[in-house]
């Protein structure tokens, strides 16, 4: 499990990193980028689309996990927007609330028992 926090914490460190470069070279006008090559129905435009499909199931599992309560639609929302950015210290802190206990990471309030 600590292997598993500290990937996370890695990975966290390195999409924040590269962010910032990116933003820092190219501001923050993604979404027109984004969805315009969506539109060219190139590669990037295919990775772009796989990856909303990927926002849009991180989404409806932290809402489905959380009983879809007012608050876990709202942690949903933030989960689409957020992307990585969002899951990685998500899963962190779900996974030191659990002290490591995985199924309750993943079921959340659906774990029986």
């Amino acid at each position: 499990m600590a292997a598993f926090r500290i990937l996370l914490v890695v990975l966290w460190g390195v999409l924040f990193a590269f962010t910032a470069v990116v933003i820092t070279n190219h501001g923050m006008n993604l979404i027109p980028i984004f969805f315009g090559d969506i539109a060219k129905m190139g590669w990037p435009g295919q990775f772009n689309l796989d990856f909303l499909m990927m926002l849009v199931l991180s989404a409806l599992w932290t809402a489905w996990r959380g009983g879809f309560s007012p608050a876990s639609l709202a942690l949903a929302v933030v989960a689409f927007f957020g992307g990585a950015g969002f899951l990685l210290p998500y899963l962190l802190i779900l996974t030191l609330q659990a002290k490591g206990d995985m199924a309750t990471v993943l079921l959340g309030v659906r774990r029986p028992g």
